[in-house]
């Protein structure tokens, strides 16, 4: 089963992302980068690389040579204005998992952030084979939450159900229902079959800012989604978290992890 995205629907996320999206912690970019043997130089492609926080981190800690790959301008304008604010030089171009080809390779490793859903899945792993140098790696980053006091994620997710279009909410199901077919059952039928994960765990402190900005961040909930409702959708949330916490501070655990794929 394969999600194909909506022209532009993140194009209102961008800032979005940039600010409210918690970055992956250095120490994990680190040991991945230990792990996978990436040295400065190295060829990197960020695929669906959003503001380019992935690939911006490598550049930064790794001195790996990154090339960002997104269809959505305004995301592509967010990493130049980080990399730029990091002191690297990476390359970031429009397109897509779609437009892959020759241009991009030989690649040490690709890196995806919460993008590889969005993509044909199967095809995307044989073209990186193609691509990606024998001892190469693909590897997939994401995170979970694993604090069972959690309520403001229902909060978050119960508004969301009463104002995110209906269409967005389907596939929204459909990506967490029986049928959809896990990342790692993709990656164990492909070249890239020997896989390891590694994760960091880190807790925070978060206002109800933090929590909206993070909702229009998400397809979801975007400005683009919600359209006429978004004012309503801000005022409902905002509404339901201050019922649960009347001093405005929240608390998160959160696992951010990396999923390495490489060969046999």
């Amino acid at each position: 089963m394969t999600t194909v995205p909506e022209p532009r629907r993140f194009r209102t996320t961008a800032a979005y992302y940039s600010r409210f999206r918690i970055p992956y912690p250095d120490a994990l970019i680190e040991r991945v980068t230990a792990r996978t043997g990436l040295r400065p130089g190295d060829s990197l492609l960020d695929l669906g690389c959003g503001p380019g926080q992935i690939g911006i981190a490598f550049a930064r800690l790794a001195g790996a040579d990154v090339t960002g790959l997104d269809p959505e301008p305004e995301m592509l304008d967010a990493a130049r204005e980080g990399a730029a604010a990091a002191g690297i030089h990476a390359e970031f171009v429009l397109g897509s998992s779609y437009d892959l080809g020759p241009a991009f390779g030989p690649l040490k490793t690709t890196t995806m952030g919460r993008s590889f859903h969005w993509m044909d899945r199967a095809a995307t792993l044989a073209t990186l084979d193609r691509l990606t140098e024998p001892e190469g790696a693909v590897i997939l980053f994401g995170d979970r939450h694993i604090s069972a006091s959690l309520a403001w994620r229902d909060v978050l997710e119960k508004v969301s159900e009463r104002f995110s279009p209906e269409p967005i909410r389907t596939e929204r199901q459909l990506r967490r229902g029986p049928d959809w077919i896990k990342h790692e059952e993709f990656l164990l039928r492909s070249a890239f079959r020997n896989l390891e994960r590694i994760g960091i765990i880190t807790e925070r402190l978060l206002d109800a800012d933090e929590i909206i900005g993070r909702a229009f961040s998400m397809s979801v909930t975007s400005p683009q989604a919600l359209g006429e409702s978004t004012a309503e959708f801000e005022q409902a949330l905002r509404s339901e978290l201050a019922a649960l916490s009347p001093d405005g501070t929240f608390t998160e655990i959160i696992e951010a992890n990396a999923l390495i794929a490489s060969r046999d």
